[in-house]
């Protein structure tokens, strides 16, 4: 597996503040928020637990797949609160050149309150980690880049998911942020 890879997610262990700003295209609303990360990461046992809940069979060595714990906590600019703790981990399965491609679990999806699986590549040139998610009503395209161990850049991209088959066409949010490591 990719040792930029590793490093990317060994980089992200930690405690992180974020400034982000929202734009809600529909409405064409613009709202600022504040957030703190705590990335911890994931034991044996809740690796086996994120596996079990997305019914995913895996037989490899759990300990050379990155997993995190990540709680955070979210205030935007009009006080309303946001906390949030689950277990994440991600999985490769296709390597390309500099590109990493595989399934990203959770116990608990940030748009719907259950275990989902999801898309990731990962570019090891740009140490950009691109995240894509299908639920019910959107299609979420998460990025964040690790410019240096204490900077990342976020960009999130909301569609309104399509019929099957077709391309990503109504953006509904996007969201970009910067990220900080505070320890």
């Amino acid at each position: 597996m990719n040792s930029i890879f590793q490093e990317f997610f060994q980089d992200c262990v930690g405690s992180w503040k974020s400034e982000r700003t929202y734009h809600y295209l529909p409405e064409q609303h613009v709202e600022r928020s504040q957030t703190t990360f705590q990335v911890r990461p994931l034991t044996s046992e809740q690796k086996v637990k994120v596996l079990t809940d997305n019914s995913y069979n895996l037989e490899r060595d759990l300990d050379n797949l990155p997993g995190f714990n990540l709680g955070f906590y979210t205030i935007s600019e009009t006080g309303e609160e946001v906390t949030q703790n689950l277990n994440l981990m991600f999985v490769p399965t296709t390597e390309s050149g500099s590109l990493l491609e595989g399934d990203y679990l959770r116990d608990r999806a940030y748009e719907e309150a259950r275990p989902i699986i999801s898309h990731f590549r990962f570019n090891s040139v740009t140490k950009e980690l691109l995240m894509t998610t299908n639920y019910t009503k959107v299609v979420s395209v998460d990025s964040i880049t690790l410019n240096n161990p204490k900077v990342r850049i976020r960009k999130i991209l909301n569609y309104l998911r399509p019929s099957e088959g077709q391309p990503l066409e109504n953006l509904l949010l996007v969201g970009f942020g910067v990220e900080l490591k505070t320890n």
